[in-house]
This record gives C-alpha cells, sequence and structure tokens, in this order.
C-alpha cells in the first residue's frame, strides 16, 4: 500500500476481511466526521487479503455479514475494522494525542512546590525524556494515568483541589453562569441583594489561573475571585 491507498482491516473467528480505501476520508470516517463511503471506497471489492489481491468468498461474507451487498459490508469493515494509518497520519494523529494529554496535565497537576502548574514547554520536554509510547486512538484522559505514573520520576505533579469563591455583577450573572457550572464541583450558590451571583465552587488547582482568564474576559475584569 502507498500513502495514496491504504487497508482498512476486520478479523472475526480467525478470518480477515479487507477493504482498500482512500487514507484521510477513510480516516474521517472513521472519527465520526459525516463523509459519504463513495469518497472513501478505491473499490467495493472485500478481500481476505488486499496486498495478494485475494478476494474473500461470497459463503464467507454471508456468513460472517449476513449479506452479499459489498457496500454494505464495507461499512461494517469500516465501522469494526482497524485502518492501516499513513505514516503521515499516525504522525499527525500522536502529535495531536500528545498536546491533549499535554495541555490535561496542565490543568489538572500542580507542581506541590509553587502549587502552580507546570509550563506547557517543561511537561512536553518530560515526555520526550521518558520516550513515551502515544496511542493515536486511545482517548487522552484514559492514557494520561500511564503518562503521569511515568513523568513523576522526573517531575513532581501534585493534584490538588481548592475551593474559591466567585462573585459576578448582576450585569453578567446570565452569561457567566453556565460557564461556572461546566468548570467545577457546585458546592453553592447565592444570589445577593444587588443581583450578584456568588459561587462556591470545588476546583482543581491548575485550572485556576484559565477560569479567572476566561471570568474576566466575560465580566470585563469586574468578577471577584477569592480562594476559600
Amino acid at each position: 500500500m502507498t500513502d495514496k491507498v491504504t487497508i482498512v482491516r476486520y478479523a472475526v473467528e480467525n478470518e480477515k476481511f479487507e477493504i482498500i480505501v482512500k487514507p484521510d476520508p477513510a480516516l474521517d470516517l472513521k472519527m465520526g466526521k459525516p463523509v459519504d463511503i463513495s469518497n472513501v471506497l478505491v473499490s467495493d471489492d472485500i478481500y481476505s487479503d488486499a496486498n495478494k489481491g485475494t478476494r474473500a468468498s461470497t459463503e464467507k461474507l454471508l456468513k460472517f455479514f449476513k449479506t452479499k451487498d459489498q457496500i454494505d459490508i464495507a461499512r461494517q469493515i469500516l465501522a469494526k475494522g482497524e485502518i492501516n494509518l499513513t505514516t503521515d497520519q499516525r504522525r499527525k494523529m500522536i502529535e495531536e494525542k500528545k498536546k491533549q494529554i499535554v495541555q490535561y496535565i496542565n490543568k489538572n497537576f500542580v507542581d506541590p512546590k509553587t502549587h502552580l502548574p507546570h509550563p506547557i514547554t517543561r511537561i512536553e520536554n518530560a515526555m520526550e525524556e521518558v520516550r513515551l509510547v502515544i496511542d493515536p486512538f486511545k482517548r487522552s484522559e484514559e492514557q494520561a494515568k500511564g503518562v503521569i505514573d511515568a513523568l513523576r520520576k522526573i517531575l513532581p505533579l501534585k493534584s490538588e483541589i481548592i475551593q474559591i469563591v466567585i462573585t459576578v455583577p448582576a450585569s453578567y450573572s446570565a452569561q457567566s453562569y453556565s460557564f461556572i457550572k461546566s468548570i467545577g464541583n457546585f458546592k453553592n450558590e447565592n444570589w445577593l441583594a444587588d443581583g450578584s451571583l456568588q459561587v462556591l465552587l470545588e476546583i482543581n488547582a491548575g485550572i485556576k489561573g484559565n477560569i479567572i482568564e476566561r471570568l474576566g474576559s466575560i465580566t470585563k475584569g469586574s468578577a471577584q475571585i477569592t480562594e476559600k
């Protein structure tokens, strides 16, 4: 296979079924984007070994897919099978996954000495040093635990929960409310006599700076944030 075409492979009960696809549209469809299958398939042939050009028998297609419709079978293989990523696709996906993991660590963990998040560059350098293998398909949050365990050998990390009190003037309370509800464990809320909103929120210490910045933008700097 060249980088212009690739294979999607589906294995079931020791049988193997393959289709030949265009790499980028196939990956987009695999990741849930709305792509017409006609823009994905190089052909509608179903193979037992695409590299050898060996087609799967009709009997096996009926047995495992309950249909002879090759487009329908191709859809099933795309949904259930594994795409053979091109070199460029794998590189891009791993880079994006690393970026997501770094951002997750930056937002959810702090340096126990300073109680501040480690800078992005420091986390990236530590990940390079420990030479972690990143799965391009596995969710970043799922991989983060293994990454954090490995990073702790060279980078002090602590998940620190704090409580903050946010007070938003009445003129910005409506715009701020949904954002505040989405960022942490909502402990309490009070609507003050002047219409201001006051909220007690439990958050990870690592995201406090982002909250201050975002609320400052929403309220034109009028929100008050204090640590309890």
